[in-house]
């Protein structure tokens, strides 16, 4: 390395020309054709030829000549035919030097200039060689296939951010100006790509180019719900837990046909001689007044020495064989879904409002419970049969709680409830009682909120005796050694109360220190209800454990054959998944309506009662809609657990899960 020679280095990827001016310790100092000195290691030069500059022209004239030197090589460029040469090269799979590659290049007396050249167009395009400062090695086919496939993508990717990102700019600029059906056509995969993004963020289809078109358009993620809202992706209100979990809301074409073919085929009544023909008995349902999936039944009989108590649930399971198209259905499901603003059922409403349903009137299969009950409340005995029946009335919970008194039918059936509790409790049950809150939008979309008493006559009795039922259920399986999806509870951590008496507060601490249930194919106590075993199957129609279940009985009547445990074993852990994912569901849901109704309230007070004590301040229960929330206070603030006060709402969001409450 001498004064005065020309050598090149790469900056801000583009070949600069430069003359030496100085040499230390490996060390240039360069004057470069754009009239700048810069310190360069050696080591960072990608050509240096034998071409010099004499340093006594002066540095003006230096940096002309260095342009003119430039020029000329840049001018050779175009005589490079890199993809030709590789063609020709790419077999040979090794490294070919500058010289040899420039003789390719340029075989009369090629120069600094050509070798320059070479250099300055392998180094623009990578695609056919792998370049290394004064040496050059030809990629395969395939990986020169692989490149021209990366470098389209990156050119897609790019077409995708200007046009889409210049598209939302304009629509975020004229809000005004609603976007046409055809525009929303013509970007809906980029309507498609900020849906998933905004769904999934780092989990989404593109990230990257999602974040990359917003910001080409200028949006912040702050805001792209709203502007998903205003293009008709999402609506205002859109349950964001249905998407981001996948729960499959809409029924698979088998399913729907199998639905079909059933629905079309006549009713007829069930001639098997093995049912019990309870048709006339007087049976009633017992539900809220919405519903429409009757799946349970009662019927009461004074039979002279006892009474007779029948509990009779939809044979379900008589429609719908093992692993058919609605089997499959259901159990993808779990169980139906119920919102405030919506139901998903586990079967097509057709048939779970319809055929399957304790219609008024209606001949239905049904499994029965009869329970002989003596006139002091105790059970004497019980028989479970695969039965015919035709319910009479169909009665909601309102009309049971107006004629609870006076309906000696209705006082029985109380009466019974009330006693199967009282044995509960006396054997160690956990009695946790508390409002249930029901939420509903009315014609106008108003939110009502009301706070239901699950222990007026018409709940409790339902409930206690559809407990009855399933604990009757869970002994006869065991009983004929039947698997099945049993339900166990270990005991509390801690009883904070016996009976019924516990208050509000008491109630909402002792639901925290209950035991997780437990699911297995082989039943254990259940500490929790006081019952030595236990299972669901009261409602087929809803849950798919109670079909499973349903399915368990009447194999033990001979109606069809059973699971083994190895089955129910594999039906618990796969319904793990969509059994959480509902819960999920409906439980956001309700957080979700609960906040935008007391979006409606702000600046109200809220009568709230103190749940412990926090960091910052306190948890406590909104006492109208039982919502547990934190409250922010002063430390010179002191409350105590049980206290009753007074919020105000301050703030409420019930898209970003925000509500701000102040001590009235």
């Amino acid at each position: 390395m001498e004064t005065g020679q020309v050598v090149e280095f790469i900056d801000r990827q583009k070949i600069i020309c430069a003359v030496v001016l100085e040499i230390k310790s490996q060390r240039l100092r360069l004057l470069t054709e754009t009239n700048r000195e810069i310190n360069l290691g050696a080591s960072r030069l990608s050509y240096r030829g034998d071409t010099r500059i004499n340093a006594a022209l002066g540095r003006d004239k230096m940096v002309e000549a260095l342009k003119q030197i430039a020029r000329r090589r840049e001018e050779l460029i175009g005589e490079v035919d890199i993809a030709q040469l590789w063609e020709v090269l790419c077999t040979e799979q090794q490294w070919i030097d500058l010289a040899t590659m420039t003789a390719f290049c340029f075989p009369h007396n090629p120069t600094d200039d050509h070798e320059s050249a070479v250099v300055r167009a392998f180094f623009r395009d990578r695609l056919y060689f792998k370049f290394d400062h004064d040496r050059f090695f030809p990629y395969t086919t395939e990986q020169v296939e692989q490149v021209i496939a990366r470098r389209e993508e990156e050119q897609r990717r790019a077409g995708i951010v200007e046009t889409c990102g210049s598209w939302l700019e304009r629509i975020d600029q004229q809000r005004d100006l609603p976007p046409s059906a055809q525009e929303l056509a013509e970007n809906s995969q980029c309507l498609e790509l900020l849906k998933s993004f905004f769904l999934f963020e780092k989990d989404s289809r593109d990230p990257a180019l999602a974040k990359a078109v917003l910001t080409r358009g200028g949006i912040g993620v702050s805001g792209l719900f709203p502007l998903l809202v205003r293009l008709g992706v999402f609506d205002k209100d859109e349950n964001l837990d249905l998407l981001r979990l996948g729960h499959p809301i809409a029924f698979e074409d088998q399913a729907l046909a199998t639905a079909h073919v059933m629905i079309q085929t006549p009713a007829h009544e069930p001639s098997d001689p093995r049912r019990k023909d309870l048709t006339g008995l007087p049976l009633m349902t017992i539900d809220g007044q919405a519903t429409l999936d009757f799946d349970d039944a009662l019927s009461m009989e004074d039979m002279g020495d006892c009474y007779r108590l029948g509990i009779h649930i939809a044979d379900v399971a008589s429609f719908i064989p093992k692993g058919d198209p609605l089997d499959r259905a259901a159990s993808l499901r779990g169980s139906s879904i119920y919102m405030p603003d919506r139901k998903i059922p586990m079967l097509p409403a057709e048939l779970a409002e319809g055929r399957f349903s304790l219609k008024a009137g209606e001949i239905r299969p049904a499994i029965s419970t009869l329970v002989r009950i003596s006139h002091g409340g105790e059970i004497l005995g019980y028989e479970i049969v695969a039965s015919t029946i035709r319910v009479r009335h169909q009665m909601t919970y309102h009309e049971i709680n107006m004629i609870s008194e006076d309906n000696r039918a209705i006082v029985l059936l109380r009466d019974i409830a009330s006693s199967f509790r009282r044995t509960r409790l006396e054997a160690g049950a956990v009695q946790i009682t508390l409002p249930e809150i029901h939420i509903w939008l009315d014609e106008t979309g108003a939110i009502a909120v009301n706070r239901i008493n699950r222990e007026s006559p018409g709940r409790m009795l339902v409930a206690e005796l559809m407990i009855m039922a399933n604990w009757l259920m869970a002994r006869f399986l065991k009983a004929n050694q039947m698997p099945g999806v049993f339900r166990s509870q270990p005991a509390p951590v801690k009883r904070l109360f016996e009976g019924e008496e516990g208050t509000v507060f008491q109630n909402i601490m002792q639901r925290r220190l209950l035991s997780r249930f437990v699911l297995s194919a082989r039943p254990e106590t259940h500490n929790g209800l006081g019952l030595d075993a236990y299972i669901t199957a009261t409602s087929p129609i809803r849950k798919y454990f109670d079909l499973v279940t349903q399915r368990q009985v009447r194999a033990v009547l001979g109606l069809e054959p059973p699971y083994n445990e190895q089955q129910i074993d594999r039906i618990i852990a796969a319904l793990a998944e969509p059994m959480g994912r509902v819960s999920a569901i409906q439980r956001n849901r309700q957080r979700y309506w609960l906040l935008k109704y007391l979006e409606t309230r702000i600046g109200q007070k809220e009568e709230a009662m103190v749940l412990g004590k926090r960091r910052s301040g306190y948890q406590i229960l909104l006492t109208e809609t039982m919502l547990e929330w934190d409250l922010t206070t002063p430390i010179s603030v002191e409350l105590q657990p049980e206290q009753i006060i007074a919020v105000t709402v301050s703030h409420a969001d019930a898209r970003n899960e925000q509500l701000g409450l102040a001590l009235a």
